[in-house]
């Protein structure tokens, strides 16, 4: 937030003076008597002066003066003189940093508390601030990465302290400085923010905000004029909102300062927001038009990079009688509130509510837009808005700017040197051990040694999965195409220039799929094969985080139903993969769209998800730790020439929990419309997020449409949820895909169906495990085919059979790597039907009869 004040018009000044004028009756109206609030905590630090400086009426001290918290010969002292320019006697001193220097604050009450940096960058003869690039850090979360300042800024961060202390530690880029003006590290109240809010994007509640740190991006009085820390119950600065009006004329200012009635449950105090910001709101212009439907609207620019937790506070104090306002309230384009009557959540006029919305990432990439509007059922169309807060929340590394987290060296207290001497020494000890082997390795070497293709082949050999094969790009040395590497799992090594050679030096017109990691290309081998390369993109954190992952993931993993890894190019800066070619692409390139020549049978269908069920069961029990794939969908099971079904990118994939364990926590990564509600309420990640991931993916396959469509009518936009909803009636006939009206047999669209019912259960320990799915699934086909046959019988004999027995089942041909399975692939492999006569109908049906889904 920028502290510099805008001027005041008349309007606003007017305002003002209508405020002061009716404290008393303000005083007088049923808010609770709280009194001040006292922090536990109250660091209030001017740094780099010589005296203690008072403004909005609390008092700073010199840094100096607390040596507990910074040791006095930590950087130097600068100020400067008062001029107009300067806002605050806090801004005329600042103490500079050459070297990492963290700040230690005693933390007597654990919970949320104030995290205030001041920042204005002096300039003499002597210092020129306005270059200095650093970072500011606590232990927890990065809280400024290369920044530098040029104004008078003031950063307000909101942090939940669990330690005894508080460490914000400044770390200037090299050849740089580090500085800060002054610091605020104060105790909020407890019920300043709670655990749970409301998800804009999963329309769902959203728990664990409490596990977040944020930044304040705005905060407005809407329609109200600027409340400075002085006038606020918690020191904070609230701007007015005119400035991000998109159309002024479409919004009416309204006030009501006497007439706020706190709720007695407390679930709304003076605390959360103070009586000015409830006393004001805007409200729509022209409200005696009852035909009007526009919305008033405000915009924001915000970073792309984060999720934010919008905080809306409302007050009725426009209407004269009870549920007589009711109004919508959208954030960009998205329904966030439908219908809110304000007096019916409260049970009165003028009582304040706020309700906190998050809004992810991808929703946020162009910005925020904030707009409330009329609905159909109000008495009055009219809408309101008394107050705004937006604040950013940590990404996943965990930082509130840019990507990178803390950095975890440096000094971090008095026997850090000592410990740093330890680790140097022990690095040291280890690079000799590793040369002497490599002396040992040499007077051992092979006598053809120079005929080998390399000289790392055998002096360094790789190690299969392990992290370090991205971060040394020169160990491999020259490779040559014919040489393989047994021991890494990643196969053959190529040339970038064969890769060249393969992919017409990477045409554009080859590309057959983008991702976050870069692009995959079709290519042909020297010898004819059909490969797809993936190249990495260097300059992409992400792509390069996907890349590691997919490798350590492949390295480990060898299945029918998983796509396979050919080799590999790691030559310079290259990070290149190269995997079987898919010849018919995605499952969902079959499923739906202008290109599809011959839709699937209910048949393929049955084999295809059966294919990647059993890819997904590989994963989450067949290796040596379960694997969580994460990112299951349509677009990443893929077609071989025969349609057999492989799994494909791993990028996302997390090792499951282990065996004392029973969920990884970790951000939220997948596909909406795909993603595990659950998971992303959490945070929590199980297998049960692949399996709920997967129940969408088979009615995907059912229907014929996408997981999400905005362009559709609001209740069929979520596919998961439209087709429960027509499960639930009993009439999911009349969505499925109309190409396969008339081939599906009732029993057997049944069993998936249910199938597809269980994976999407709301809780994950409700849902069934892939083995059970995949028992389902067979199950479904087998349904099918006994009825193909029993047609076939009937019109080759004219007998109609009957079902009789049931079949009896094995799990051995599940798995199709060839080790032993383990026990907890004996307890979870599905049951699988014994063959049969395949041309007779009754056997099989007598082999289905007592057969159950699990």
């Amino acid at each position: 937030m920028n502290l510099r004040r805008p001027m005041m018009d008349l309007p606003a000044l007017t305002l003002i003076c209508f405020f002061i004028v009716t404290t008393t009756s303000v005083a007088q109206s049923d808010i609770p008597l709280l009194g001040p609030y006292k922090p536990v905590d109250n660091y209030l630090l001017d740094c780099g002066s010589s005296g203690s400086t008072l403004v909005d009426g609390r008092k700073f001290v010199p840094d100096q003066e607390s040596a507990e918290v910074l040791e006095a010969d930590k950087g130097t002292k600068v100020s400067t003189s008062p001029s107009p320019n300067i806002t605050s006697p806090i801004y005329l001193s600042a103490r500079v940093f050459k070297e990492r220097t963290t700040f230690k604050f005693k933390i007597k009450e654990h919970g949320w508390h104030w995290v205030r940096l001041h920042f204005f960058p002096i300039k003499d003869a002597q210092n020129d601030l306005t270059t200095s690039t650093f970072n500011v850090e606590t232990d927890e979360v990065t809280l400024l990465h290369s920044s530098t300042f040029t104004d008078t800024t003031m950063k307000e961060y909101l942090l939940n302290v669990t330690s005894d202390s508080l460490d914000i530690t400044f770390i200037p880029k090299p050849s740089s400085s580090a500085f800060v003006n002054a610091i605020e590290v104060v105790s909020v109240p407890p019920a300043l923010i709670s655990n749970d809010g409301f998800s804009l994007e999963q329309q769902a509640q959203f728990s664990g905000l409490s596990n977040q740190a944020y930044e304040t991006v705005y905060r407005l009085n809407v329609g109200g004029p600027i409340v400075t820390p002085q006038n606020d119950t918690l020191g904070r600065n609230w701007i007015s909102d005119s400035q991000y009006l998109k159309d002024k004329r479409l919004a009416k200012i309204i006030t009501s300062p006497g007439s706020i009635h706190y709720p007695k449950d407390e679930s709304v105090t003076p605390l959360t927001a103070p009586n000015w910001v409830y006393s004001s709101a805007v409200e729509m212009a022209d409200v005696a038009d009852k035909k009007q439907k526009f919305n008033v609207t405000w915009n924001f620019d915000v970073d792309e990079s984060h999720s934010y937790l919008v905080r809306m506070h409302f007050c009725d104090i426009v209407s004269k009688s009870l549920n007589s306002l009711i109004f919508n309230v959208y954030i960009n384009g998205k329904q966030a509130i439908h219908a809110l009557d304000l007096t019916s959540v409260v049970n009165d006029l003028a009582v304040p509510f706020y309700k906190d919305i998050v809004v992810d990432a991808s929703t946020a990439s162009s910005g925020l837009s904030i707009q409330i509007g009329p609905t159909e059922d109000g008495n009055t169309k009219n809408a309101i808005l008394n107050g705004l807060e937006i604040m950013k929340m940590n990404n996943s590394g965990p930082s509130l700017n840019g990507q990178f987290g803390p950095s975890q060296t440096g000094e971090k207290g008095s026997g850090t040197k000592t410990g740093v001497a330890v680790v140097g020494f022990a690095m040291m000890f280890g690079a000799f051990v590793g040369l002497g082997a490599m002396v040992a390795k040499w007077y051992r070497r092979p006598q053809d040694w120079e005929k080998r293709n390399s000289f790392s082949s055998w002096l360094l050999p790789l190690h299969a999965g392990h992290s370090t094969f991205m971060t040394r790009k020169t160990s491999i040395g020259s490779h040559k195409s014919g040489f393989y590497s047994s021991t890494n799992g990643l196969g053959r090594y190529f040339s970038f220039s064969e890769l060249q050679d393969a992919t017409k030096n990477f045409d554009e017109n080859e590309v057959i799929g983008v991702g976050g990691f870069g692009n995959v290309y079709f290519g042909v081998l020297d010898d004819g094969t059909e490969v797809a390369v993936k190249r990495g993109n260097p300059q992409s954190e992400q792509g390069i985080t996907e890349f590691q992952t997919e490798i350590q993931m492949l390295s480990k993993l060898r299945h029918r139903h998983l796509v396979s890894l050919i080799g590999y190019c790691d030559e310079d800066t290259e990070m290149i993969l190269v995997y079987e070619f898919m010849k018919y692409g995605p499952l969902r390139d079959h499923l739906y769209g202008k290109n599809i020549v011959s839709p699937l049978s209910w048949k393929q269908r049955l084999e295809i998800c059966i294919g990647a069920a059993r890819g997904l069961h590989y994963l989450h029990t067949g290796a040596a730790q379960g694997i969580i794939h994460r990112d299951v969908k349509t677009t990443n099971i893929l077609l071989d020439e025969n349609f057999v079904a492989k799994m494909a990118d791993f990028g996302l994939s997390k090792d499951a929990p282990g065996m004392e364990q029973t969920h990884v926590s970790t951000a939220v990564k997948g596909s909406f419309g795909y993603l595990d509600p659950e998971y992303f309420r959490r945070q929590q990640l199980t297998d049960k997020s692949d399996v709920y991931s997967f129940g969408v993916v088979l009615f995907e396959v059912l229907c014929a449409r996408a997981a999400l469509d905005p362009a559709l009518p609001r209740e069929q936009v979520n596919l998961a949820e439209w087709a429960m909803q027509w499960k639930r009636k009993g009439l999911l006939q009349k969505i499925v895909d109309p190409h396969l009206v008339g081939q599906i047999n009732p029993e057997s669209m049944t069993k998936f169906a249910e199938s597809a019912e269980k994976c999407l259960a709301e809780y994950g320990v409700d849902r069934p495990s892939m083995g059970d799915v995949l028992w389902n699934l067979e199950y479904a086909l087998q349904l099918h085919e006994a009825s193909s046959q029993a047609k076939q019988g009937e019109d080759d004999n004219g007998v109609v059979v009957t079902p009789t027995a049931a079949p009896a089942s094995s799990s051995a041909a599940l798995n199709d790597d060839p080790r032993p399975l383990s026990p907890t692939q004996h307890t979870n492999a599905p049951a699988q039907v014994q063959a049969v006569p395949e041309h007779s109908g009754t056997e099989m049906f007598a082999h289905l009869s007592e057969l159950s889904g699990r």
